[in-house]
This record gives C-alpha cells, structure tokens and sequence, in this order.
C-alpha cells in the first residue's frame, strides 16, 4: 500500500511538471557584437548564445541570431511577431549597442553607420517601443531584457550633424512596461554597463543565466537576485534597472511544490499568485542601495518592493536627494548672475539698443555659441535672424531679464559673464574666416572659460519620421 502512495505522489509531481511545460514559450535571443562601422563587443554574441540555451531548456521556442544586419534582425522579429501570437509567454533578449534619442530608445544592427538624427528615424537602428508592440502585444506574459546599455558610439557623429537640439544619452532611455510587462535593463537609465571580459558573459547576462531558470524561482524574486549579483560583481558600480506590471508570479521553472497533502496542486504555467512579504534577498537589495546618491537606484528598489519593509525609507531618500539637486541648481544660478548690474532685470531691450553695442559678425557668433553653450541651442551663422531671436527671449526669460529677443548692453555683458560650456562647432556653425576662429578650442575638446568683456570669439561651439516603425506595422499586422 505504501508502495502504491509514493507511486501516485510521484505521479503527481511529474503530472504537475509537465503541466506547467505546456504552456506556449517563444523567446528571441540576438547578440549583436561584430560592428562593422564602430568598436566590436567581445560578448554579445556568446550572452546570446548561453541565453538562448537556457530558455531551451525551460520549455522555450527560440528565434535565435547573431551579428545581425537590420535585414537580418527585420527577418527574424517577423519570425518572432508571428509565433507570439497566442503566447502564454513571450521573452524578448538582446545583447549589443543601443543608443537613446531624445527618450526613444533603438538598437544597433551591426552593418549601422549612423551619421545624423535622420539616420536613426530612417530605420538604420530598431525602434524597441515599435517593435515590442509589433511583435509581443498578443502574449499574456511579456519578458524584456535589454542587455545594451552600452556607451552610444554614433553619440558624437549625431550631435554635430543636428541642426536643432537633440537629446543624445549614454545609455539607453527609462521605459515603462505595460499590463502583464517586465523590462529589465543591464543598467539604470542613461548610464553605461560593463561588456565583462572576452570569452565571458556581461555581468547582467550572467546573473540572468544563474538565477531566472532555476526551478521554482519567480521571475520578479529573480530579477532581485540578479540585481544583487550584479552590483556585488562590480563593486556596485552597476545596478540593473528595470519596470514591471506582472499581475502575478511568474515561473519559468515551474513554481515551488506544495505540501504534502495539496500534491498535484501546484498551479501550472506562468501561475499568478500574491507575493510574499520582505526576504533576506529584500534586505540584501536594500543594503546594496540606501547610500546611493543615484535615483534610479533608490526607483529600483520601489520597483520591485513597492510595499516593501523599507519603503519610506527609500521615499525619504529620494526627497532628500531631490531637495540637493535643486539647492545645487539654485547656487549654480545664484553664482552666475552674483555680479549682474540690478538694472539688468529691469531695463527694456530693442533694436536700437543692441545696435549701440555694435555688434560685428565674429561677436554675433560668440554671442550664440554662449547661447548654445549654455543649453539654449542655436545655429552659429553670425545673423540674428528669428530663430537666433526666440533663442535669445527664451534665455531673458530663464534669467529673468524682460524678453524681447534683442540685447542691450547690460545683457550682453551679464551674458559674456556666464560659464558656459563650448563644443568644437558641428555641422550647424557656418565656415569663418581664419581671423575669426583663431581663438576657438582643439578639435573634439571641451574646455570651460569665462569671459569678462564682450566680443572675442571664445572657442567652437556645438525630424524625419519613424519609417521603420511604420513599415512593421506593416509587417507585423494583425489579421
């Protein structure tokens, strides 16, 4: 009789472990690190590789490629949208160079040769947003993670080729997930992961590896672990980062076996149930984060412990930081303008009055350099013409000087008095003659000056529409 009891429970468990197999798993894994336009990484291509074995083993039905053109990777996200279809999971990974652009995030295929903003709009790089809406929005359970947050090598070509201000960040941008969506990034929000050494996997990759898999861990549980790992691994010099709007727990190695008397109970699939309260791995994340003096460490945190034991004092963190960053912007501000003459603030500017500063063209050019330097971009051509003058109200408007768009004297001086930072000039400044640049910095420096008088030239300063996106939806098109 015996016998026959451990025969059934063992029945049981195999019953309940093919169950929770029976669910639909797709998952595409690319490894992107034979650029051929900028630096090669040394290990995307094996973090695809150990991923894509990995998900194998747990039931996955994996679109798998490496060192992919963007016809390549074009062909293999249609093989992905299609599949998903229907899914009860679907697992988005890539490992390689992404580049954010004013807050939209794109991956590089590896024949990229970005020159401009236009470049990435025109579908030389891969939309994430777009293409995880074209291929995953049909699965119940959608897995994300970006293991890309690499420096941007395209960032410098972009910015000098703009002819208006654009946004290029380090790393990639912060993304939220939508209903039943994890995304995890190797890194938080615009900084930069580490590639790990060659023939390795990336420190991210390799913590996924060890913990997302293993029989019955949940995947949010997991991703706390890996976080931990990751930050241990580099002296917490990096911390992955991420989003999640899971409605449940989700499995990828079946869920914990219940007691005894409940075999065959176990609930199947990506089994939805509450999570607990706060662990040694919650205390360990906590440990690793609350003297950070970066936010998106603290938001981390609050991610995945909304309700967790430390949340306010994550909260009181965050404020305490917040209220720093914005006593150093008004010191930074209050510094600027110490020497400004009262008058400034108060006496009216026009034609007339900019005409009495005599402004020749050289000068006219370093007043906007200063302008672009300070972060109120535009063209250096030498001309006022309008777009130079709604530049200039928007900086007597942040200064609080009456805006007009025309300078006085007291303006121009207050202006020239300003720090600013300056950029060897892009595509946006115009030639000038040799007379005129002999005072401007080294190529590709960058160098801070302050002036005290006006005049002098003070060193070289400084959209499409997503076709790509478009033609996947296209591609990707429900019927």
């Amino acid at each position: 009789m015996r016998f026959l009891v451990v025969a059934f429970v063992a029945i049981g468990i195999a019953a309940s472990s093919s169950m929770a197999r029976a669910d639909k798993r797709v998952a595409f894994v690319v490894g992107n690190g034979a650029y051929r336009n900028v630096a090669t990484l040394p290990n995307p291509a094996a973090d695809a590789a150990a991923m894509a074995k990995t998900l194998r083993g747990v039931g996955f039905d994996v679109v798998e490629g490496v060192n992919l053109t963007r016809d390549g990777m074009t062909e293999k996200l249609l093989d992905f949208g299609q599949k998903t279809q229907g899914a009860d999971i679907a697992l988005f990974y890539y490992a390689g160079h992404g580049i954010a652009i004013n807050g939209v995030n794109y991956l590089l295929p590896v024949d990229a040769d970005i020159k401009s903003e236009m470049d990435v709009k025109l579908g030389a790089a891969i939309n994430v947003d777009v293409t995880l809406d074209q291929t995953m929005a049909d699965s119940k359970v959608k897995l994300v993670f970006l293991d890309a947050c690499r420096d941007n090598p395209f960032a410098a070509r972009i910015r000098s080729a703009s002819t208006r201000s654009v946004n290029v960040q380090a790393g990639l941008a912060e993304m939220k997930s939508g209903e039943g969506t994890l995304i995890a990034f190797a890194t938080g929000p615009g900084q930069t992961a580490l590639d790990g050494e060659a023939g390795r996997n990336s420190p991210f990759t390799r913590a996924l590896i060890a913990h997302i898999a293993q029989p019955g861990a949940e995947i949010q549980q997991a991703m706390t672990e890996v976080r931990a790992q990751v930050s241990e691994e580099t002296k917490k010099g990096q911390l992955p980062w991420g989003h999640t709007n899971l409605i449940g727990s989700v499995y990828l190695n079946g869920a914990p076996l219940p007691p005894p008397n409940t075999v065959g109970a176990a609930p199947a699939g990506p089994a939805l149930t509450p999570r607990s309260g706060s662990t040694d791995v919650e205390l360990e994340f906590w440990r690793s984060v609350r003297d950070s003096n970066k936010q998106e460490e603290l938001n981390a945190y609050l991610n995945s412990y909304p309700n967790g034991q430390f949340r306010s004092l994550a909260q009181a963190r965050l404020a305490a930081l917040e209220s720093g960053q914005q006593k150093d912007k008004e010191k930074d501000m209050t510094r600027n303008l110490t020497a400004v003459d009262p008058a400034t603030f108060t006496e009216e500017a026009n034609q007339v009055t900019e005409d009495k500063i005599g402004l020749d063209r050289g000068q006219r050019r370093d007043v906007q350099r200063r302008l672009t330097g300070l972060g109120f971009d535009t063209k250096v051509t030498g001309k006022f013409d309008d777009e130079t003058r709604s530049v200039i109200r928007r900086w007597q408007a942040a200064r609080g000087y009456p805006a007009s768009g025309y300078l006085n004297q007291l303006q121009h001086k207050a202006l020239v008095s300003e720090i600013v930072a300056t950029v060897q000039s892009g595509a946006a400044e115009e030639p000038e003659s040799h007379s005129s640049r002999h005072h401007g910095g080294g190529a590709g420096g960058r160098r801070y000056y302050r002036s005290s008088g006006g005049g002098g030239n003070a060193g070289g300063g400084g959209g499409g529409f997503p076709l790509f996106g478009g033609m996947m939806g296209g591609l990707f098109g429900r019927h």
